[in-house]
């Protein structure tokens, strides 16, 4: 009798460790899994900040697809250019080699009025002083093209004597690079202070806001 039990406690054992054995061998491989498609095909991304409002507000997180054909209006996250380690969310308004002018809060690219639905609902929408600026309307983008903006110290900064006399003689987005900016214009640190964004900086287009959950969406 005594046999009889020892043997069901280790059969009952062996039974336990194969089971904790196989359930860490599973977590692993989901996890490894898991990885590798945040590696190479999609990127987990939290938002911060206020750049994106009130299309997304500072603690969003979004599901971006990386090797995405990159088109005017998508969304974007981006390897911040002017700090290292991290990412910045933005809209893309201009692609490769087009031409760029902002005036009266209207974006012209290539001589057309660029549509921009998306700043519809921050349009009636007025900086409270949270982010240093007050009175402003969100939308409110400022006069400028890629010819003034190669003129501005940041640009300056950022690129060669020879790639300014091109932006300045032909008022187009540098080859291989993409003009983005924030739906909240008035305080988004984008392609008028940052320059424009290089492919290889673009990390993917948001297609999923995954939370909060009240406000899942896809894009």
């Amino acid at each position: 009798m005594s046999n009889t039990n020892n043997n069901n406690d280790d059969n009952t054992l062996k039974g336990w460790l194969i089971w904790i054995v196989q359930t860490v061998i599973l977590a692993v491989i989901i996890f490894g899994v898991f990885m590798i498609f945040n590696t190479y095909v999609f990127s987990n991304t939290r938002v911060s900040g206020t750049s994106m409002q009130p299309t997304f507000e500072d603690g969003d997180r979004t599901i971006a697809w990386r090797h995405s054909k990159l088109k005017t209006g998508e969304v974007v996250v981006i390897n911040a250019p002017d700090e290292p380690g991290s990412f910045y969310i933005k809209r893309i308004i201009a692609t490769p080699g087009q031409k760029v002018v902002s005036k009266n809060n209207k974006i012209y690219v290539n001589g057309k009025k660029l549509k921009q639905d998306y700043l519809k609902p921050g349009s009636k929408l007025v900086d409270d002083g949270s982010d240093n600026v007050y009175g402003t309307h969100y939308t409110d983008t400022g006069d400028f093209s890629i010819r003034s903006l190669a003129k501005t110290s940041n640009y300056q900064d950022i690129y060669s004597k020879k790639q300014l006399a091109q932006m300045i003689k032909t008022n187009r987005v540098p080859k291989g690079s993409y003009f983005v900016m924030g739906d909240h214009r008035s305080v988004s640190k984008d392609s008028r202070y940052i320059g424009c964004i290089a492919r290889n900086k673009v990390v993917g287009v948001v297609k999923v806001r995954y939370w909060p959950l009240t406000q899942w969406r896809i894009f």
